[in-house]
């Protein structure tokens, strides 16, 4: 899979828990070593300490990686303002050690704020070099094409896993667009007794054929289930190795 100029590994890391531990550096560390390419963090997560995290650890971060923080989220309206925007970047800028941030989102359309206005905000950064791709989270097909009349979309990152289909549509239009659709809370759908039977059959667990069900389902598809547990992540990584037949696929849909 593509991200612009890189090739990129398919199951990424979601990092919306980590905190600035000793052991969440060495995870993320070793997270890189077994082959992971996408880090996934974002301004908001666990008050700014999983930014911070991935930078203490991959200081310098490695060309091969992209790391993926976004802004412009959070319960209040109000918080995709151009301005808010500008100094939540330079936050992250900080906190990752970085002088680039490899792809960074829009974390949320504000209902109080033109995408427009919010995604120039993130162009000037682009412009500068200071960002590389830009992405968008929780969008229907209507709002990514609005937003790439003012700037190339790379990313799309929206709520998808077995049980939550609402983004079918968009799946398909990324795919058809080669825009990376990153797919979050991967893991919480359930397959009910159908996922039961293929990872059994399988050898494998149900988080890994719930996995490799979403790599089947689009070659748009980047993943990325997050964890805090190093077995885990060796686990998750196993998916890849997992290439599920027509009949379970339309079994598990």
């Amino acid at each position: 899979m593509q991200l612009g100029d890189i090739e990129v590994a398919r199951i990424g890391l979601g990092t919306n828990r980590l905190t600035n531990t000793a052991h969440n550096i060495a995870l993320v560390k070793a997270a890189v070593e077994a082959g992971v390419q996408m880090i996934d963090t974002a301004y908001s997560y666990t008050g700014g300490q999983s930014e911070e995290t991935i930078g203490a650890a991959l200081d310098p971060i490695p060309d091969r990686c992209i790391v993926a923080t976004k802004g412009g989220g959070g319960p209040n309206p109000g918080r995709g303002r151009p301005e808010i925007l500008r100094a939540q970047i330079e936050e992250s800028l900080r906190r990752l050690r970085t002088g680039s941030i490899a792809l960074y989102y829009l974390h949320r359309v504000d209902p109080q704020t033109p995408l427009e206005e919010s995604l120039a905000a993130i162009k000037e950064y682009l412009d500068r070099g200071q960002i590389a791709h830009v992405g968008i989270s929780e969008v229907g097909i209507d709002e990514i094409e609005s937003a790439r009349k003012v700037v190339p979309i790379a990313a799309v990152q929206n709520h998808y896993n077995l049980s939550e289909r609402k983004y079918d549509a968009v799946v398909d239009y990324c795919a058809g667009e080669n825009i990376v659709f990153v797919p979050f809370f991967p893991l919480r759908g359930s397959g009910g007794r159908a996922l039961k039977e293929v990872a059994a059959r399988r050898g494998a667990t149900a988080q890994q054929i719930t996995l490799a069900w979403l790599l089947r389902r689009s070659p748009a598809m980047l993943p990325i289930p997050g964890t805090l547990s190093p077995e885990h992540l060796k686990e998750n990584l196993g998916a890849l190795d997992i290439e599920l037949t027509e009949s379970e696929f339309q079994a598990l849909r």
